[in-house]
């Protein structure tokens, strides 16, 4: 898939190739993948395990490099900044959401969701106000001092949202956020993030084998044989 690419966007991907070597020779997972995301944009991308999905997102997050192709966030091009100006980056612009909530047990939901603030250099007491916010937000006010092992999977999954908005990310990243919850809990932890979202006008791009939660994003892309394709 290629389209032009609007200076405007939040998220800009233009012709990304990633490759991995194999028994039978070279895989190309991504094949020229180019696309964009805006500010506020909620976008799903679907299909079927071992396509690139994961891949893909993870070279978004500057965690993997790809072959070639360029990513740009807003001004910064991802993948032609030092290992430490991405992890900048990553703290800083972008939140990351997995299937598994991966909080720190020994923390409560505050101190979890707290923690991206306290590694920027700010203190608990400037950090607890947006903390608690976010967390009565996502109706987790009664839970603030509760410990992971206390809080049931949506619950936890909300507080692992409400840590990754912490920092106000331009792009959010979102790998089966409700992978392991129950339909209905699914469905209940989807729309608050995605009310959350749009609300601090977060680019996402969220990997999912549910259509029906992908059919409530704002676009829906299909990865298939390294290309994507607008559903």
């Amino acid at each position: 898939m290629s389209e032009p690419l609007g200076s405007n966007a939040r998220l800009m991907v233009r012709d990304l190739v990633k490759s991995y070597p194999s028994t039978s020779g070279t895989l190309e997972v991504l094949q020229g993948l180019s696309f964009e995301i805006f500010a506020g944009e909620f976008v799903a991308i679907v299909g079927e395990s071992g396509c690139g999905k994961s891949t893909l997102l993870q070279i978004l997050g500057t965690l993997d490099r790809a072959d070639s192709g360029e990513v740009r966030l807003e001004s910064i091009s991802l993948l032609n900044i030092s290992p430490q100006q991405q992890a900048e980056v990553r703290n800083q612009k972008i939140g990351f959401v997995y299937q598994a909530h991966h909080l720190i047990p020994e923390l409560s939901a505050i101190e979890n969701v707290m923690l991206p603030l306290l590694i920027q250099g700010l203190s608990e007491k400037e950090a607890s106000p947006h903390a608690t916010t976010l967390l009565q937000r996502l109706r987790l006010g009664d839970r603030l001092h509760h410990l992971p092992a206390k809080l049931s999977g949506g619950e936890a999954q909300r507080v692992a949202v409400a840590r990754a908005l912490i920092s106000k990310p331009l792009l959010l990243l979102a790998d089966e956020p409700t992978g392991n919850l129950d339909e209905a809990t699914a469905a209940q932890v989807f729309d608050e993030m995605r009310s959350l979202c749009h609300q601090e006008q977060a680019a996402v791009v969220m990997v999912t084998h549910s259509m029906s939660l992908a059919k409530s994003c704002d676009r829906m892309f299909h990865l298939q044989g390294g290309h994507l394709r607008i559903l």
